[in-house]
């Protein structure tokens, strides 16, 4: 039988990847002041951080309705026999139960996942599932898999700033104000879905991303070698390949893709975020 993988927007995939694998992408809503445009269609990272500059206002996400996803579903299943759909995690997006919902309608021929990840955390969980479908794999058991990697998943990134994600609500101001102060870079991991601050470290962007990547090497000793992602909001070339020689010094990927950051996920991590993200054992 014939199997779809799609995924929202917030998988972060870049355009070779997606193509490459027949990846299907529902974009979710970026909301700039009174207009709605649909993340890497009609809008781009760089149009977000133009409207944060010159308004000084966050713009807003919006999740697509269960209509929606049933009618991409529904565009699926006429070239295919199933889909397997991915979610960003539940804990920070209702999109997860309005795709389930729509595939209610479709009689178990569309399986929805909440990756409870987001950008190539999610990401790696959906080339994960095009990997097993190369592999023969039944939906089932794709399913089976997916769900059981998701907690072995690293998606932890550090901002170069926490402006959006003071503006956001999820940085207060006394935080804001001491890391500007000290110079101080939180770690944002992923855990269960929710997103929470786990270390901080103190000095500039490229020192504290080394001592970041020289961690997650004693953390996770033992991870998947099929592929890492460098995942960033527009750093510079300079700060990405730094981090990629310290990638290449401790780990031994077979792959390590730079990707860039969504609109979706830019607009609450901010300019100048970076993760370096894979599958662990």
């Amino acid at each position: 039988m014939s199997i779809k993988i799609s995924s929202d927007s917030t998988c972060d995939l870049s355009k070779e990847l997606i193509e490459s694998n027949d990846i299907g992408i529902i974009p979710l809503y970026i909301i700039l002041g009174s207009e709605t445009y649909r993340d890497g269609v009609d809008v781009s990272v760089q149009d977000v951080f133009n409207y944060i500059t010159t308004t000084k206002q966050l713009p807003h996400t919006a999740a697509l309705a269960e209509e929606e996803y049933a009618e991409k579903f529904e565009e699926y299943l006429k070239e295919y026999d199933e889909v397997i759909h991915f979610n960003i995690s539940s804990k920070a997006s209702v999109t997860h139960e309005g795709a389930k919902k729509a595939a209610q309608r479709f009689g178990g021929k569309v399986q929805v996942i909440d990756s409870l990840h987001l950008s190539t955390g999610q990401g790696l969980l959906v080339l994960k599932a095009c990997d097993l479908l190369k592999e023969g794999k039944s939906s089932a058991q794709i399913v089976e898999e997916i769900n059981a990697l998701r907690a072995k998943v690293n998606t932890s990134f550090i901002p170069d700033s926490l402006d959006n994600l003071h503006k956001g609500g999820r940085c207060s101001l006394a935080a804001l104000m001491g890391a500007k102060v000290l110079k101080l870079h939180p770690m944002i991991d992923m855990k269960d879905g929710k997103l929470y601050a786990k270390k901080k470290y103190m000095g500039s962007i490229d020192r504290c991303l080394k001592k970041y990547v020289e961690e997650l090497a004693v953390d996770h000793p033992n991870y998947d070698k099929t592929r890492c992602f460098i995942t960033h909001s527009h750093c510079s070339p300079e700060t990405v390949a730094k981090v990629k020689e310290v990638i290449e010094n401790h780990f031994h990927f077979d792959e390590i893709i730079e990707t860039f950051a969504g609109c979706t996920v830019s607009v609450h991590c901010g300019q100048g975020t970076l993760g370096v993200l894979f599958i662990y054992d």
